[in-house]
């Protein structure tokens, strides 16, 4: 994390046109004056114009989120992946070598623009070829580990964002007593489902390995936004391709697999951790959003959130994610 002062932060919220192209053009390129937008909220993402050359997209770090050696962390690892050929975004270098920048107090990246669909999650042969990539992606994480970043662990991701929410009484009068204990049992579970998953190998992994992070373009594959990157299990990285009934499920993960184990073993106690894994993004998911709710960006693009209806729909979810545990894991046959 960073010390970002108030003043940083609300400067970050209203982040002007001219602060875009001016850092943009810090970097020696002329721009033509026009940009877009994208859909991204924890950083302000956009693609900026440039003249007489495709545009790049340009990237603003919340202040308040990673320390410069995190982010460089990230950035070290994408690099690396794209000198070894796997088709990841890596940010772009200048003349020094650097791919962090600064321009007043907002640090910030660039990188090409890459376009393209979401995968198709009922096609054997893409997600073969996804976990192909995938596997070539943790080949190369687990060569070494992260020294700034976090884990996907029990820790961050369940205990010390549940502990958050309840503390800042953004719960809707009422439910307190209902998400309490509903996260403590759960929290007994998933450390039942990562018990049961033994010693697993911890290593460099995309974080948010969801659909909408993957791109493909005439037949080629992009894979995007290694933001989230942290210390994890390789299934973290596939189980967000598994959605649907366990017959589905199963059918999907066998073809991840297929691809993925032409490069990588795949430890197969990790499947005790798919729902565990599920639980834990979702109840990170709702304090991520919590934690954001002063953005003028969130409350622009998550309205829904500030209902008694959306923490209502969240336990029903939480509820039905504590039944998922009780389920025997997915086979790899």
């Amino acid at each position: 994390m960073t010390d970002a002062t108030p003043d940083t932060v609300t400067g970050f919220h209203r982040l002007s046109p001219d602060q875009i192209l001016n850092a943009v053009e810090s970097q020696d390129w002329i721009t033509d004056g026009c940009f877009l937008a994208l859909n991204s909220y924890e950083n302000r993402v956009y693609q900026v114009g440039i003249e007489d050359a495709e545009p790049l997209i340009a990237k603003f770090y919340r202040p308040d989120r990673w320390s410069d050696e995190a982010i460089q962390e990230e950035h070290t690892f994408t690099l690396e992946l794209a000198a070894d050929e796997i088709p990841v975004v890596a940010p772009l270098v200048d003349d020094y070598g650097d791919s962090l920048h600064q321009h007043d107090v907002f640090r910030f990246a660039l990188y090409p623009r890459r376009g393209g669909r979401t995968p198709e999650l009922e096609d054997p042969q893409q997600l073969e070829i996804i976990g192909r990539f995938l596997a070539r992606i943790h080949a190369l994480g687990e060569q070494t580990d992260f020294l700034h970043r976090p884990s996907v662990d029990i820790e961050s991701y369940g205990v010390e964002t549940s502990q958050w929410l309840l503390n800042s009484r953004q719960l809707p009068l009422g439910l307190e007593s209902a998400y309490a204990p509903l996260i403590d049992d759960l929290l007994a579970k998933i450390k039942d489902h990562f018990r049961a998953a033994g010693d697993f190998k911890m290593l460099r992994v995309h974080g948010d390995a969801h659909p909408s992070n993957l791109l493909w373009r005439e037949g080629q594959l992009h894979i995007v936004d290694f933001d989230d990157a942290r210390m994890g299990p390789a299934v973290q990285d596939i189980w967000m391709f598994l959605s649907g009934d366990r017959q589905f499920r199963t059918a999907r993960l066998a073809d991840v697999l297929e691809g993925y184990t032409q490069f990588r073993d795949f430890d197969p106690r990790e499947l005790h951790l798919i729902e565990a894994l599920r639980t834990l993004r979702i109840i990170h998911y709702a304090v991520w959003l919590a934690r954001r709710a002063e953005d003028p960006a969130f409350q622009l693009a998550f309205p829904w959130f500030y209902t008694a209806h959306f923490w209502d729909t969240h336990i029903l979810t939480l509820k039905e994610q504590s039944a998922e545990l009780d389920q025997l894991p997915l086979i790899w046959d």
